[in-house]
């Protein structure tokens, strides 16, 4: 008995099996890249997709074949092939998604799942249950079992090595779908044209009340195109959730070391912060010990850095910062560490054998910072460092030793000139300690009334009379005595404690004023000095006029002093102030006048009352030309503003003359008073009364 085929049936089973293939490259790839209980997951769901596939191509190839007598199949022999088909793609996509496929395992699966797939047809054609039973041409069918494995072999290698995503590899699975589609084809029709059915042969299944083949042929077209669909849009979706998911880890990932990076590296200049230098330090510590080995630790602030942040702005400190950063950096190797604290410090760790090495590295980093800096706008930039050295372990085993030591050598060599390094030594450590102990003890002296004011009179000429006094802060210490500002000033501006001695400078004052008006002794006006910090203070105005209230002193009587500098830092916010204050009624005297930067421009809108010669102009006087020009460049300006110019440091009859020829309205000096306690003032010196 001849067969035929149907030609549609031919090639739809030829796509079922192309589908069949990509569906379990497909799978392949799914279960190599999931772990656990997912991978577990995709082993099944691929295996029944892939395994239907196969199957269902088979039987749309058996129901292609047509014989002159009806047909039909056994339900439980065709489940039987089924299984088989689902049991060899298990078995293959087990196989694929291991870590290594040699050519003895790949041989070895190759074999049984040949066999596999050989069982599904035999079986399949069985189901036919033919009577007599089908005859099997011997080449044929050896043939077919060949092509079997073969194509197992083929098809587990190609699986084996497209496992893994990418563009490239998902064209590559489409022609390799196509060539294994073909391939298990082949397989089929080989087994089929083995087949020999007898002349009187007709279908047991079909008598026996087995589904008849349009049926099946509608259940196994519909069930595989949906089943193997819906496996390709489930992988799919998992693929697009997968990449998804790792762009998000990725994102994440690197929005975790930007979160990092600006917790352990200071913003500007993206060195390490003080946290992460001090696990450096830890480290290199740990380094150290293992290797007996000795390192430096470097503190360095720069020097004038202030004053061109408050020339020229924040811009251009900043602009002055990180190029400082970057130099620096240049001369260091990898192994070092160069991190910034804040403001103008740095600090480094270099690894070095000896103290001449670390003295090398200090003198490269001096010179190279003192070279000139060119801001973006034309200006030359210009600072200094200041260097301090200490060593491990000579000079402290632990971090914070080390940090303290180099912290307190650095300003040891600031305090000898700047622009320079200097290596700890132990008396260091003793100033350090000092300085501490003298910001503890001038907390309790504002708490012990242990702080004073002595007055400095202010004369004027022709006849020097006294006109006015400046109040200066004391310290009556209980240890050391009658302190000047000098030994605890800079401590108390570093501090922030500046701002409470300021308000008990102002308040002392006004109550001393109201105090000599009470007791008969008439004085226009008495100056105190504003530091930068009270200044900038916003509650300066409220606490000026709450102590003038407080005290019933007219405004008028009281003369508020910043330097130059100050008043310029920020000129449109001191103008606001200035005019609040001034608007009160108080005097504003512009201090230390020559040595700051002021802008005429700016300095003709101040609402000033007088302005002061800096010292220094006055000390050489007698003998320096410059400093005569300059004391009367000063003093003109004053005339031409309508201010008052007061020239203080007078301490020669010689300076007084020439400030008299040059035209100077009022003159403090030791020559004419020295500071006093407040009831020594009015006492009669020079032979005279002065009141």
């Amino acid at each position: 008995m001849t067969g035929t085929y149907n030609e549609i049936l031919v090639l739809f089973s030829l796509l079922v099996a192309i589908l069949a293939s990509y569906t379990a490259l497909d799978m392949a790839g799914r279960v190599a890249t999931t772990q656990g209980v997912a991978a577990r997951w995709w082993l099944a769901g691929g295996a029944f997709a892939m395994g239907l596939g196969v199957w269902s191509m088979h039987f749309v190839g058996m129901l292609a074949f047509d014989l002159p007598i009806p047909l039909g199949y056994d339900i439980t022999l065709t489940f039987c092939s089924m299984l088989a088909a689902i049991s060899s793609s298990a078995f293959a996509l087990w196989l694929v998604s291991q870590a290594q496929l040699p050519f003895q395992r790949l041989a070895l699966g190759a074999v049984l799942m040949g066999i596999g797939i050989a069982l599904m047809h035999y079986i399949g054609m069985a189901a036919l249950q033919m009577q007599p039973g089908i005859d099997y041409h011997p080449g044929w069918f050896t043939l077919s079992i060949v092509i079997a494995v073969v194509a197992s072999g083929a098809a587990l290698w190609i699986a084996f090595h497209l496992r893994r995503g990418g563009r490239r590899k998902h064209l590559l699975r489409v022609l390799a779908a196509v060539v294994m589609g073909f391939a298990i084809v082949g397989m089929h029709y080989t087994g089929m044209a083995a087949a020999e059915f007898p002349a009187d042969s007709w279908c047991g299944a079909a008598r026996d009340g087995g589904v008849p083949a349009q049926w099946l042929a509608i259940l196994v077209v519909v069930a595989t195109v949906a089943i193997m669909g819906i496996a390709l849009i489930v992988s799919v979706l998992d693929r697009q959730m997968h990449a998804r998911t790792h762009h998000l880890a990725h994102s994440l990932a690197r929005a975790n070391e930007e979160l990092v990076q600006a917790a352990l590296h200071d913003p500007l200049t993206r060195l390490p912060n003080r946290i992460l230098l001090q696990d450096r330090i830890e480290q290199a510590i740990e380094k150290a010990k293992r290797k007996h080995e000795q390192f430096a630790v470097m503190f360095l602030d720069l020097d004038g850095f202030k004053g061109i942040n408050d020339a020229y702005g924040h811009q251009a400190g900043d602009a002055l910062l990180v190029d400082v950063a970057a130099r620096v950096r240049g001369l260091l190797r990898s192994q070092d560490t160069l991190s910034r604290l804040g403001g103008d410090e740095f600090v480094l760790i270099i690894a070095t054998t000896d103290p001449e090495g670390a003295a090398m590295v200090a003198q490269r980093i001096i010179d190279t910072v003192a070279a000139t800096i060119l801001w973006a706008q034309g200006v030359d930039l210009h600072v200094t460092a200041s260097i301090g050295i200490a060593l491990y372990p000579s000079d402290g085993d632990s971090e914070r030793e080390l940090m303290a030591h180099a912290d307190a050598a650095m300003y040891h060599t600031k305090d000898n000139g700047r622009n320079g390094y200097t290596f700890f030594a132990p008396s260091m450590n003793i100033s350090a300690h000092q300085q501490v102990k003298l910001l503890n003890e001038l907390r309790r002296a504002v708490e012990r009334n242990e702080l004073v004011l002595h007055y400095q009179p202010k004369f004027a000429a022709p006849d020097y009379r006294m006109v006015g006094a400046e109040a200066l802060l004391r310290w009556q210490h209980p240890e050391h005595g009658l302190l000047a500002p000098g030994a605890f000033i800079p401590a108390a501006e570093r501090s922030g404690l500046i701002l409470a001695i300021g308000d008990w400078v102002l308040d002392e004052a006004c109550r001393q004023l109201r105090a000599w008006r009470d007791d008969g002794h008439e004085i226009a006006n008495v100056a105190i000095n504003l530091s930068p910090l009270q200044f900038s203070s916003p509650n300066l105005v409220e606490t000026v006029a709450g102590a003038l209230e407080r005290h019933a002193v007219p405004a008028s009587s009281l003369t508020l002093e910043i330097t130059e500098t100050t008043a310029m830092r920020d000129a449109d916010a001191s103008l606001g102030i200035l005019d609040e204050l001034t608007a009160m009624g108080v005097k504003i005297s512009i201090d230390d006048f020559g040595t700051g930067y002021s802008s005429l421009l700016y300095l003709k809108r101040l609402p000033a009352d007088e302005l002061k010669i800096d010292r220094a102009f006055v000390r050489e006087l007698e003998t320096n030309s410059d400093d005569v020009a300059i004391v009367s460049s000063i003093i003109a300006l004053g005339k031409t503003l309508n201010l008052r110019v007061v020239a203080e440091g007078v301490e020669t009859p010689g300076q007084r003359h020439h400030l008299r020829r040059l035209g100077c309205d009022l003159y403090q000096g030791y020559l004419m008073g020295e500071p006093v306690a407040a009831d020594m003032l009015f006492a009669t010196q020079d032979g005279r009364q002065l009141a």
